[in-house]
């Protein structure tokens, strides 16, 4: 059966591709057969080194072997046991593992099976707490431009990339959106968190006066916005965040579906920040990407508001037919022994200096206007086509796998998040090869 993953199909075309441009890859396909630990291996048999941990979510490397393993056996042993009315050891098993390394008094989990799960169902048990509580003119949720938090109905309410929102109709009503950090004329090749913005937060209270606060149930923002293009919170903007929420009664939720589990050098962005939500989104990291799932983490005083009434009634009518599948779940305890043992969850802050370094290095390269960089994340923006949007980073991103190594592209901005096993050498190598790339493309 492995034999298939070397072969071809003879016909591409059955396969409606997400977020991908259908007709380009089909004339010239990039296929990749097996991986492992920092690189892929292309069709042809070539290494592709990994410079976005998949879509941001291998975090250990690939194909790690105690994570194989935990598959393999718990596949053989209990493959699938419904959630509802019933459970299985190893789902309250990995629930207070990830309770246990979460920020301060964040210690009931709800599983999902993906991050644009995670968003819906945050944003549901927000409204439904306000309710629980009595109070449930508060309905009314507040998102952020160039936010990005799934392509569910709710997660394109709430975020702010027009591409992913037009096509759609109205979406979620009730929805508003404070303006985006990006200020790259006071910003530009910033290191870490930029120094101007940090006032916009306060953009919060104008809307909250604009529609009163008793209607306002929630906030949601990504700590640092990934997929849009890298934006790094300028200094202190978060924590206005938090203390405006707290004024008005109003739940803040971070999305930490790509910032969770290691990425920022702490085990998610609210210890890295030191600002603590109400509701926190995840899901990539937290199996290593390896099999679908997503983990909603929430204060004890919202899971306790839900508990009331006779017991033996449903307290919160959502969930999912493979919310903490068991497979799953023993990827996610693999996956959490693995960044423990190797010391993962911190290991970008032993690495964020050079990598820095290192990305600042392209600065004064053709087309680039703008380096970020925080953790061991980081954006290469360039100057775009006039025209043409898209085209330059695109021709990047092809001229990179060509070199064997691939980057993540969104716009004309260049993002990368590679495994946090990285070594110093392979991010001297990976900068490198991006230096080449920029003076090759026009």
């Amino acid at each position: 059966m492995l034999d298939r993953l070397n072969k071809r199909p003879n016909d591409l075309s059955a396969f409606w591709m997400p977020f991908t441009a259908n007709r380009q890859f089909k004339e010239t396909p990039r296929m990749l057969v097996a991986a492992k630990d920092m690189h892929f291996t292309a069709e042809d048999g070539r290494k592709i080194m990994d410079g976005t941990a998949g879509l941001w979510c291998v975090n250990a490397g690939h194909c790690r072997p105690k994570i194989t393993e935990a598959i393999q056996q718990q596949a053989a042993q209990l493959d699938y046991a419904p959630a509802f009315q019933m459970g299985h050891p190893i789902a309250f098993e990995f629930a207070n593992r990830l309770a246990a390394i979460a920020p301060e008094g964040m210690d009931h989990v709800f599983f999902t099976n993906s991050g644009s799960e995670s968003v819906d169902t945050a944003l549901k048990i927000a409204l439904a707490y306000h309710r629980a509580k009595g109070d449930g003119s508060r309905f009314r949720l507040i998102g952020r431009e160039r936010g990005y938090h799934g392509v569910n109905f709710g997660g394109i309410s709430v975020g702010g990339i027009v591409a992913n929102r037009k096509m759609f109709g109205t979406l979620l009503t009730g929805v508003d959106h404070m303006p985006h950090t990006h200020l790259p004329g006071e910003n530009a090749f910033t290191r870490g968190e930029p120094e101007h913005g940090g006032d916009l937060a306060d953009e919060l209270e104008r809307i909250v006066a604009l529609h009163d606060a008793s209607t306002v149930a929630a906030v949601i923002v990504e700590p640092v916005a990934g997929s849009t293009g890298v934006l790094i919170p300028p200094k202190g903007y978060l924590k206005r965040l938090r203390d405006i929420c707290d004024k008005h009664g109003i739940l803040l939720i971070f999305d930490e579906v790509i910032t969770g589990f290691g990425r920022l050098g702490a085990p998610f962005a609210a210890d890295y920040f030191g600002v603590v939500p109400d509701i926190m989104t995840t899901a990539k990291g937290v199996t290593n990407g390896v099999i679908p799932m997503g983990a909603v983490f929430v204060k004890k005083e919202i899971h306790d508001a839900f508990m009331n009434g006779p017991e033996h009634l449903i307290e919160f009518f959502h969930g999912y037919t493979y919310s903490g599948n068991p497979i799953a779940c023993a990827a996610g305890l693999a996956t959490l022994d693995t960044y423990q043992e190797e010391g993962l969850l911190t290991r970008a802050s032993e690495l964020a200096d050079h990598w820095a370094d290192a990305l600042h290095s392209l600065k004064g390269e053709p087309h680039v206007i703008d380096i970020r960089n925080i953790g061991l994340v980081g954006a290469v923006e360039l100057e775009g086509i006039p025209g043409e949007p898209t085209k330059r980073a695109f021709s990047a991103f092809l001229k990179a796998y060509e070199r064997g190594f691939l980057i993540r592209t969104t716009g004309d901005i260049i993002a990368l998040s590679p495994p946090l096993i990285i070594s110093r050498g392979q991010i001297d190598e990976l900068i490198d090869n991006l230096r080449d790339v920029l003076r090759m493309i026009d």
